[in-house]
Formats: C-alpha cells, sequence, structure tokens
C-alpha cells in the first residue's frame, strides 16, 4: 500500500522585523511528510528549523504559503477551528526545565491538550496512561517539575504531547538539552511510542548522529531554505551540498580536524547578494553564477533532492 503524505508545506515563508529591516527566518520552503514516518529537519544554529517547526503549528504568524494537514490548509482556519485539530498535532520543546510551568502538578500540565480542546470527562484516568507510557509512575501525577530530573521532566513534556491521542508531532531538539546516555532513552521512548501509536514526527536538530539514528528522511535547512533533503542514510552516506559536507565532516570522529581542513570552508559572511546563493559567501566551490542565481531545489537521483549548481 503506497504511503499518503499527513503533512505539505507550500512555499512558506515567515518573517522578523529585525534592527536591520525584515529578517525572512523561512524562506519558501517546500516539503511532505508522510504518514508514519520521521521527517527530520537539520541545520546549525540559526537556519530556521525551530521557526519552520513553530509556523507549522501556528503558534507564530505566517507571511506566505501554505500548511496542508490531512487535507486542510491550517493558515486558512479561525483560532476557534485550530484548537479542535489541537490535540492531532502537538510539540515536544527543547528545553524541559522552560517548557513546564514550575507552579502546575504534573497532572494538570500532561491535561491541558484535553483541556483545551473541551474534554471534561476520564482526564485523570487519560493522564495516568499516558505517564506509564513514557516510563512514569501514576503517583507523579502529584508532583511538581522541580522534583525531578531532566530526562523525568522530558517524559514529562512527552506525556503532555501524546496524552490526545494525536497524530502528528513536531519534536524541537527533544534530546538536546540532556546527558548523553538519557538522550538514548528518550529516543528509544519516541521510537517505541511511534510504533505503538503510529505516530508521525517532524524531528528537529542539529546533530548528525541523532538524525541518523531516528530519520526515515532528512531535510537539510540552511538561511531558511530547504537545501538538500532525501533518504536518510543514503543523505547521509552520499550528501550532495557543500554545507551537507560541511555538517557531516564537522562531527567529531578519528582525525576529524585533518579531514575538516582538506574542505577549507570560507568564514561566513554576511552581506549575501539578494539574488545570488545564500551558501556562495562560504562555499570553497562558489562561481559566477551561484552569485547571480538562486539555485532550485532538483531532483538528482531518486528520493536525493539538492539545491546546487554543481548539479543542475
Amino acid at each position: 500500500m503506497p504511503a499518503t503524505s499527513i503533512l505539505e508545506v507550500k512555499g512558506l515563508v515567515v518573517e522578523y522585523k529585525a534592527s536591520r529591516g525584515t529578517l525572512r527566518a523561512v524562506d519558501g520552503v517546500n516539503l511532505e511528510v508522510m504518514r508514519g514516518e520521521t521527517f527530520t529537519v537539520i541545520g546549525e544554529s540559526g537556519s530556521g528549523k525551530s521557526t519552520l517547526g513553530l509556523a507549522i503549528l501556528r503558534l507564530i504568524p505566517v507571511k506566505d504559503g501554505e500548511i496542508i494537514f490531512n487535507g486542510i490548509n491550517l493558515l486558512k482556519l479561525k483560532e476557534r477551528e485550530i484548537r479542535k485539530i489541537r490535540k492531532s498535532i502537538q510539540i515536544v520543546l527543547q528545553d524541559p526545565y522552560a517548557s513546564l510551568d514550575p507552579k502546575m502538578k504534573v497532572k494538570e500540565i500532561v491535561s491541558e491538550p484535553l483541556i483545551g480542546s473541551g474534554e471534561r470527562e476520564g482526564i485523570e484516568e487519560k493522564v495516568n496512561k499516558a505517564l506509564e507510557l513514557v516510563g512514569l509512575d501514576r503517583s507523579f501525577s502529584e508532583r511538581y517539575p522541580s522534583e525531578f530530573s531532566g530526562g523525568q521532566r522530558q517524559r514529562v513534556s512527552i506525556a503532555r504531547a501524546i496524552v490526545g491521542e494525536p497524530e502528528f508531532i513536531v519534536l524541537d531538539e527533544p534530546t538536546s538539552n540532556l546527558d548523553i546516555s538519557i538522550q538514548a532513552q528518550i529516543l528509544n521512548l519516541l521510537l517505541d511510542l511511534q510504533e505503538r501509536k503510529n505516530l508521525t514526527y517532524l524531528f528537529i536538530t542539529h546533530n548528525i548522529a541523532v538524525a541518523k539514528y531516528i530519520s526515515d528522511r532528512i531535510a537539510v535547512m540552511y538561511s531558511g531554505e530547504i537545501i538538500e533533503s532525501g533518504d536518510a542514510r543514503e543523505l547521509i552516506t552520499n550528501p550532495l551540498h557543500p554545507y551537507t559536507t560541511e555538517l557531516i565532516s564537522a562531527v567529531p570522529s578519528k582525525g576529524f580536524k585533518e579531514k575538516l581542513g582538506k574542505f577549507n570552508f570560507k568564514e561566513v559572511i554576511h552581506n549575501v547578494p539578494p539574488k545570488g546563493c545564500k551558501y556562495a559567501p562560504r562555499c570553497p566551490f562558489a562561481k559566477e553564477i551561484c552569485w547571480n542565481s538562486r539555485p532550485k531545489l532538483v531532483k538528482v537521483k531518486n528520493n536525493h533532492d539538492v539545491s546546487c549548481f554543481l548539479y543542475s
């Protein structure tokens, strides 16, 4: 049976007002997430990946584009209509210390999606079931976030996300603030929940190793644009865009300093020509066309697209 899409993003644009004018944090992004998969967006800090996740959930204003979830364009819905969909599309944030209200008990935190959607019955049992699914005892429901470790707090955040039986969850760097050993536990928990509850993930990270472990497909984001996407194993094994190569080469490994030195990547220059490739100022392979024209995302091979004049 062919896979069907649960989310389509078309020409998405998010802008912020900055001291020097307007900053386009998400610049015409197109992507499609298939039901039941983990679609990972990877990029360095400031690439726009977290902004993309917040925009998809309608948590920040969107300048232009379409966000189609289960065939419905979320950007055309009014706030009261969005509330009805909130249970189906949830988020787990990066910092488990900042994302949980310290004045609320765990049962109040986890029940928020249920109450927000208008549910009034069976809430306590659903909260307890969600806590057990993430590996926490029911007694934790009467405690406060300050009584937990970082890993336990993130489990509470995941319980809050799954309590309403969602179809789609945005995971925004859910393990980056945790110890390495705890990261592995949380990743395995997410994979287990995905299999048991048929969840679809949009996973946001800057960590290549994490992306390789959890992803079905990966999109690489740079300066608000998707510059490469494809099957996770294929993209990491055979990166096409110079920026993707830079990301993978920067992962510490045996002899990584010597390996990184061979690429001779240039420093970032911020005055990027408006018509050119955004990566051109730091690309060792930049040609004249890269400064004057914006490359488009094109298919190079099955399940592997890239936005680079080296391949067009």
